[in-house]
This record gives C-alpha cells, structure tokens and sequence, in this order.
C-alpha cells in the first residue's frame, strides 16, 4: 500500500456493536474481471480489453458500504455507479457479478434496497452476493436475507455452477469481532462437505467469502478460526480460487493447489495490518486529491499449476 499523509481516523457515533462496526471495512477500488479459459482463472481490470480470451468472464466487487457518509469517502453511491458504468463498457460483457460482502454500512433496510437497486443497473443476468459484519449487525442476516436469498432457503451459503466451474458462496461473519477470529460453524462445514462430494476433482472451483480464508492479522479478526476444514475439503481439487473482502486492500497468496485474493472496495481505505498507531482498523481519510491515486485496478494472471502471478497494477487518477 502507498504511504499516506495526513492520515486521519474518523468515528461513529452508534452505540454497542453497531459502533465499533461502524468504524470498520472497506478500500476503495475497481472491479476485477475473472475470466476462465480451459479452466484456469484469468483476472483483468474492469475497462481493460480482453485479449482474445475464450471461456466466460465474471466481475468482483465488494464492500460498497450503502450509508456510509463520512469524509473518508462522502459518496460511496458515486463510488459504485463509477464501477457499474465501467462494468456496463466491458467489451466483453460478464456472465454475472460477485459482490464479497458489506453491501450496507448498518445492515439497515433502506440501506439493502438501494443496494438491490443500483444492482440492477448493471447489465448482468444475476449478482450473487455473501453477507459482511456489516451486513449481520444487530440481527444477524435476517435483514440482508429479506433482499438477498439467493436460493430461497432462509440461509446466506449457497453454490452454483458456471461454464463447467462450481462457486461456493459461504458465510463466515456471524461470530466476527475484531479481537478474534470468525468461524464458518459446524452446519455450514457440513454442508460444504456434502456440496464438494458431488464434485469432480477436476473441476475448478471458486470460493466466495467475505472475510479471508488465510489469517492476515488475527488481532484485527482478519482471518477465519475454521478455514483449516475449508482447505481440507478444498484440498483434492486441482484448481482453487478463493476471492476475499473485507480487509479492503489486494493481497495474494498461493498454498499448494490454492490461490487466494483480497479485493479492494469502493468505500474508503483501510489501514495496513498492524499499521503503527491504529488498535482496530477504521476507515482512513486521506488528503484532498489523494483517495483517487488509491483507487486502482490490478490485472493478473492465474498460472495453472503453481506458477507465478503476473500482476499489472494501475491507479485510477495517475
């Protein structure tokens, strides 16, 4: 992450669990375009063209943060409709967007519905969604539920398949708190075990959820207690993409047949894990003219078979 100056922190005024949350999440950023051909995952930058690659395509977004209106970034709408419009420009249309998490700021319904809303501008047949914290205050995903259950069954995990590719959307942010680390539970471990046993071992797969599946910074919660299981089960496929939120900035990481990635969101920037002078992560103001040379899209490339990473990394105002 660039170095910042002038760097400020700024508060919520909610009370409880809703204050400390509100303090919490979200980078903005651009979408990621996910290609897949002859089953490897190809990512690109949203706007960039697509060089010819065949297979389907898919667009990450996350933590977008509906309600949010402190100076970290006044307006997040606009912060949206930006990647909406640069979605809806692709030469290439995605077969469908993902969004990791953190739809709203306060898990309040004005705020689902304007999410459910602009989603609608882009022009896809289907967003697929998976609650963050922010998205399970208060009442669990009861209230994100009532805008976005996607299979009807009143839970916020799911799978679906695509052009020979299985995702997985998973909920890990029911037990989150920043001193700990949040777990996917014994019901829902369950269900993964029984929705993989179905699956070739040959078939990619892809893993949605919002808070990392590798422990980035277990002071900050920025990990999950259970993932262990996870990779277990994920272990005897040969292709794996695991696609983050939450902590807000782009990191990768590659274990054995496993290629994981935080996304960057279109809120406001977040500390760097463990940064000097911050005790939990909070949103991150930056001076006037700079929140544009932070925004950035990164086009990479996924080698099947563990090879390296090939990354192109370009702000948005340079």
């Amino acid at each position: 992450m660039s170095e910042r100056k002038s760097v400020s922190v700024e508060g919520e005024p909610d009370a409880g669990r809703r204050e400390a949350l509100g303090c919490l999440a979200a980078w903005s950023g651009a979408a990621l375009v996910w290609t897949f051909a002859g089953g490897v995952p190809r990512a690109q930058a949203a706007g960039a063209t697509g060089g010819g690659l065949e297979g389907f395509s898919f667009v990450q977004i996350s933590d977008t943060h509906l309600g949010f209106h402190k100076d970290a970034n006044p307006d997040v709408q606009g912060s949206l409709r930006r990647a909406i419009a640069d979605i809806n420009a692709l030469a290439r249309p995605p077969a469908f967007v993902v969004h990791t998490g953190d739809v709203s700021h306060l898990s309040r319904p004005e705020e689902f519905d304007l999410g459910r809303q602009m989603f609608q501008d882009i022009r896809v047949d289907r967003v697929h969604t998976i609650p963050g914290e922010h998205d399970a205050l208060d009442d669990g995903v009861s209230g994100y539920l009532k805008f976005f259950d996607h299979d009807g069954k009143g839970r916020a995990w799911y799978s679906f398949d695509q052009g020979g590719v299985h995702f997985v959307a998973l909920n890990n942010v029911l037990s989150f708190a920043t001193s700990h680390l949040a777990a996917l539970g014994e019901e829902q471990l369950a269900w993964l075990k029984r929705d993989l046993a179905g699956v070739a071992h040959s078939t990619p797969i892809v893993v949605l959820a919002h808070i990392p599946l590798w422990t980035i910074y277990e002071p900050w919660g920025w990990g999950t207690a259970d993932a262990g299981q996870v990779m277990a089960l994920l272990r005897p496929f040969g292709s794996v993409t695991v696609l983050n939120g939450h902590i807000h900035q782009v990191m990768q990481k590659v274990e054995g047949n496993v290629a994981f990635h935080t996304a960057r969101s279109l809120a406001y920037p977040l500390p760097t894990p463990g940064q000097a002078g911050f005790g939990e992560p909070a949103p991150v103001k930056v001076p006037a003219g700079e929140l544009g040379k932070l925004l950035g899209t990164r086009q990479l490339t996924l080698v099947q078979g563990g090879g390296p990473l090939a990354l192109v990394d370009t702000p948005l105002d340079h």
